[in-house]
């Protein structure tokens, strides 16, 4: 199954880059309510497992918080790989807007 990666480096240190990154999920709600639903995550440690679905496609993944870099990969449905570019920026739009 193909998939999709995003790093975003940052220099905040891994606790005060999860206290901002912790509100992914929410800012993925608000900013793309009309395209996104069944939103859902759970944090263990400094990695969080993600659900939801966006143009009826389950996307998946994960965000780890590292000390440098937050990372976000996750499994993407074979109809997804052409729009794989376009979710990897978005991704890494929302993440660099939390670290900044």
């Amino acid at each position: 199954m193909p998939s999709y990666s995003v790093s975003v480096p940052h220099d905040l240190g891994q606790a005060t880059a999860r206290a901002r990154v912790e509100q992914f999920l929410d800012a993925v709600q608000r900013d793309y309510a009309e395209h996104v639903r069944n939103v859902s995550g759970e944090w263990q440690e400094n990695q969080l497992s993600f659900r939801f679905v966006t143009s009826g496609l389950n996307i998946s993944g994960t965000l780890a918080v590292e000390e440098y870099a937050v990372e976000v990969s996750g499994p993407l449905p074979l109809v997804a790989v052409l729009f794989r570019g376009k979710i990897e920026q978005q991704i890494r739009a929302e993440l660099a807007k939390l670290l900044s």
